[in-house]
């Protein structure tokens, strides 16, 4: 019987890069891991205080309940493996294309059109996070335990975002929204103040990483995502860009499966949002972000409606927020918790994969 599908061999050889270098990715992180995480160890980078006040001034009577230990014995800074690794492997296929050899050049990543921008935005906040997590660690800054003051934070957030946002509306033209199934939407100059937002909304997400695996897995199925839909764009080095993260990412929750022998911190987080808000402008997916990393938006929310019930109502709304911290107050075990939320996160990251792509 006649078949219909055919993959050419471009397309064939495309799949091989985003796999290979997703492989990379993971075993290049799985053997550092070790090595990062005793030198972590050996000089005791973690917070040597526990966090005892909330955004709001308030007391972290069920944070402390459920995670006390834990924030004062395991290292921060796990997300220097996802700082470090993509752009290792983007200079060291970039350096190895120049020897002309062809399977080299096909595993390049690093180019202008599709993967400056997210490789800048992954570094820039995550250096960033490491300074937070450095201080954090080190006892300093406004919060009790050290660290950038929230303002601070949020204000280099919207920086890259500006400089991002920047680069999309004048040097790459950028000034439409796509819509799955209808087609594209002039915003102009709207398109600025929608990046900037996009990525400080997204940033508020990061307070998902509370829970042993949590995060790790959650951005495991974002980034999946999205690598899908590069790949349908033919945008293939985004595609390889986010299996390289992917990869290391598994890696990472190798070692933070419970009971973690490291945190990503804000190292990590600040450098995946940042990468994830301008992935989804590159590959004209903003509308399906909030279906796609829809447990970000949850956990935000639910720290948005409890500060405002706090503020204008005097009275919760959860036990607790973010929302995980509820359902742990709730009675759930966090491995509950991380393998619901692991399961919707995935299911939600399809549902947005395939509106995506009815455009």
């Amino acid at each position: 019987m006649e078949s219909f599908f055919y993959i050419t061999p471009d397309t064939a050889i495309n799949i091989i890069k985003i796999f290979t270098l997703g492989s990379l990715g993971f075993l290049i992180a799985f053997i550092a891991a070790p090595f990062l995480i005793k030198f972590l160890y050996k000089y005791e980078l973690w917070r040597k205080e526990v966090r005892t006040k909330a955004i709001d001034g308030g007391g972290t009577p069920i944070f402390q309940k459920f995670h006390s230990e834990g924030e004062t014995h395991v290292p921060r800074f796990g997300g220097i493996l996802i700082l470090v690794i993509p752009l290792f492997l983007a200079g060291l296929f970039l350096m190895l294309s120049k020897t002309g050899i062809w399977y080299f050049q096909k595993l390049n990543f690093f180019s202008r059109p599709q993967t400056w921008l997210p490789i800048f935005a992954l570094a820039g906040a995550s250096l960033v996070g490491l300074a937070d997590d450095l201080l954090q660690v080190y006892g300093r800054g406004k919060y009790i335990g050290g660290g950038l003051s929230l303002r601070y934070r949020l204000s280099l957030v919207i920086l890259i975002g500006l400089i991002g946002a920047w680069w999309f509306f004048a040097k790459l033209g950028w000034s439409s929204l796509h819509i799955p199934g209808f087609g594209d939407v002039y915003i102009g100059i709207w398109y600025i103040p929608l990046f900037i937002f996009t990525m400080l909304a997204t940033y508020t997400g990061g307070v998902i990483d509370g829970i042993d695996g949590l995060a790790g897995g959650v951005f495991v199925s974002i980034f999946g995502a999205f690598a899908g839909i590069a790949l349908f764009l033919g945008q293939i080095d985004i595609a390889a860009f986010c299996a390289v993260i992917i990869g290391v990412l598994f890696a990472f929750l190798w070692f933070n499966i419970p009971p973690a022998r490291f945190y990503m911190g804000e190292t990590g987080i600040m450098g995946l949002t940042a990468a994830l808000t301008v992935i989804a402008f590159l590959t004209d997916s903003f509308l399906v972000l909030p279906i796609i990393g829809f447990l970000l938006l949850l956990e935000a929310l639910s720290v948005i409606i409890q500060l405002a019930s706090k503020r204008f109502r005097h009275k919760k709304v959860f036990l607790a927020a973010p929302i995980h911290l509820h359902l742990e107050a709730k009675g759930w075990p966090p491995y509950k918790v991380t393998m619901r939320f692991w399961i919707i996160g995935v299911v939600m990251a399809a549902i947005g994969l395939g509106i995506r792509l009815l455009g």
